[in-house]
């Protein structure tokens, strides 16, 4: 017999969650742990257990999970290293939550009952972390400035420095953040923070005043950087600033740059576009929304800039493009409204082409989006009921009609719909059910 089989199951299930999550198996090693805690609660290792399946989940995303492992009082009395573990990786996953307020509290626990701690250090930076995300700079600078007094070394020391820099430009202190991230810069210019604090670095030199060394700051950024998130930002920082001063020929520059970056992002395309709308060059503006949607369809930048050309082209009276854009936008949105108005426009589109059928489908899309904009649903509803008075289904664009004409908001529509409405019954009291009109009196 394989020794294996002699094993106890709550050994088993130990050694496999322990092993599993050593080995980076997280799901594994949650699946199994789970068990060993659900199974054993009165087994003296549910303490280690419980801190191992927490880590597993917050590892693996599932945040609320993982707190509500942390926060769970063990059957035994946990000694006070891992109280003081269970704390900090509770602190953590409020942090991750967005319960800043909260987690700051943690951190504070962690750090007030033992600062020798090795889990002192990221408390300490995690503390200072949620001061600045509940927009309160000062108590975040000491607590940065704190940290970096203590471990000038650590891993988080760049990070911390970032940190600090940031919450000096909250309350304006331009030079000591230059100052802070040219350190930075100097001591880790290799760190991973390294390329958003010179970002950073350019940004405070002209809120500070010195423009002209500032974009020489940025474009440095971009070279070196060319294709990091921040990069589309700066271009449109560098833009920016030359608007302000009146070149307009440095701005078309950065906008030719960002159409022409290789290979091409949202974000790029994205500020190309809003650079274009600044200038004043609609054609520019729109070959930047065209490429940012046949690119990156699916990216939210290209949702927005689909529905701005459909409403674009729909004003100019380009029907085919209105609803080829529109229902682009409808396809990727993740924005109730947004969709609604994007089908809306679809269906008014392919009403202007006599395209009945896709045009009730367009506005029926419409009436699926979960509680659209009265203007937008009425709208839609009167369109739906042209769509199948075209059609020659009565009862259907009857029932459209008088849903408007008794619920709509507005009275001008309303009062179309009763219009309508008339129309339509009459059109029914003079067509049998064999469909053919019934002869005029004489005839």
């Amino acid at each position: 017999m394989s020794p294996g089989l002699a094993i106890e199951e709550p050994e088993r299930l130990w050694l496999v969650g322990q092993r599993a999550f050593d080995d980076g198996l997280y799901p594994l090693a949650r699946r199994a742990l789970e068990r060993f805690v659900d199974q054993y609660p009165q087994d003296p290792r549910l303490g280690d257990a419980v801190l191992l399946l927490g880590r597993a989940r917050f590892v693996t995303g599932d945040t609320e999970a993982a707190l509500e492992a942390f926060t769970r009082v063990p059957a035994t009395e946990p000694p006070a290293a891992r109280k003081l573990e269970l704390k900090f990786w509770e602190a953590e996953s409020l942090f991750r939550l967005k319960r800043y307020g909260e987690a700051r509290t943690a951190y504070d626990v962690v750090i007030r009952t033992d600062a020798a701690s090795p889990l002192a250090p990221e408390a300490l930076y995690g503390y200072g972390w949620s001061e600045l995300e509940l927009k309160r700079p000062e108590p975040a600078i000491t607590a940065f400035r704190d940290f970096l007094k203590t471990w000038p070394e650590h891993a988080l020391a760049p990070s911390a420095m970032y940190q600090m820099a940031r919450a000096q430009t909250e309350v304006k202190r331009y030079n000591e953040a230059e100052l802070g991230l040219r350190e930075l810069l100097a001591k880790f210019p290799k760190a991973r923070i390294a390329g958003d604090a010179q970002y950073l670095l350019a940004w405070t030199r002209i809120q500070a005043g010195d423009t002209q060394g500032g974009v020489e700051d940025l474009r440095a950024f971009v070279k070196a950087n060319p294709t990091h998130e921040l990069a589309p930002r700066a271009q449109g920082l560098i833009a920016e600033t030359f608007a302000k001063q009146g070149n307009r020929a440095d701005v078309l520059k950065v906008y030719r740059a960002l159409m022409a970056q290789s290979p091409p992002t949202p974000e790029a395309l994205s500020e190309a576009a809003d650079i274009a709308g600044r200038l004043g060059n609609p054609k520019d503006q729109e070959a930047a929304w065209r490429k940012l949607v046949a690119q990156f369809p699916e990216h939210p930048l290209a949702r927005r800039a689909a529905y701005t050309l459909a409403t674009a082209a729909f004003k100019r009276e380009q029907w085919k493009d209105a609803a080829a854009f529109g229902e682009k936008a409808a396809a990727a949105a993740d924005d109730d409204e947004l969709r609604a108005e994007a089908w809306l426009t679809v269906g008014e589109s392919e009403l202007k082409l006599q395209r009945f059928a896709p045009a009730a489908k367009a506005f029926e899309a419409v009436g699926a989006v979960k509680s659209p904009p009265a203007w937008i649903r009425f709208r839609a509803l009167a369109g739906l009921g042209l769509a199948r008075e075209q059609q020659k289904n009565w009862a259907a664009a009857l029932a459209a009609y008088e849903t408007v004409a008794a619920k709509s908001p507005d009275t001008k529509l309303r009062d179309w719909a009763k219009d309508r409405a008339r129309a339509v019954r009459s059109q029914m009291s003079a067509t049998p059910a064999n469909g053919r009109a019934r002869p005029k009196a004489g005839s």
